[in-house]
């Protein structure tokens, strides 16, 4: 990463009222989570494409970025598009597999980008 360009720009999904969630759950976190989730977000920007164990794909154009913290595991849901990665959504996993709903939440925002 030494002063190459990244591959991929990093943009947050807004809403119709202009919130942007990803961006406002990221707020959320404890300063050392954030800059975790931040390195592996920059790392998926950079290396675009890349697979596990960092990254897997979901459904058709919907990807998630695997994030080990300290004390627990976040997923930052995205899709890309004309050289932008689009954060979708992000959450604390608190089970073994994606919980529907944020699937569900991920694939409506893509719907509304398309």
């Amino acid at each position: 990463m030494n002063g190459a360009e990244p591959i991929l720009s990093v943009v947050f999904f807004r809403t119709e009222t202009g919130h942007e969630p990803v961006r406002e759950w990221l707020k959320s976190l404890p300063r050392e989570q954030r800059k975790i989730i931040g390195e592996d977000i920059k790392t998926v920007q950079f290396g675009w494409p890349l697979g596990m164990p960092l990254v897997r794909k979901l459904h058709p154009d919907l990807w998630e970025v695997r994030i080990r913290l300290p004390v627990a595991i976040a997923r930052v849901l995205f899709t890309t598009s004309e050289r932008r990665m689009i954060l979708l959504h992000g959450f604390i996993k608190k089970s073994q597999k994606t919980p529907q709903a944020d699937l569900a939440l991920a694939k409506n925002r893509l719907r509304l980008l398309q």
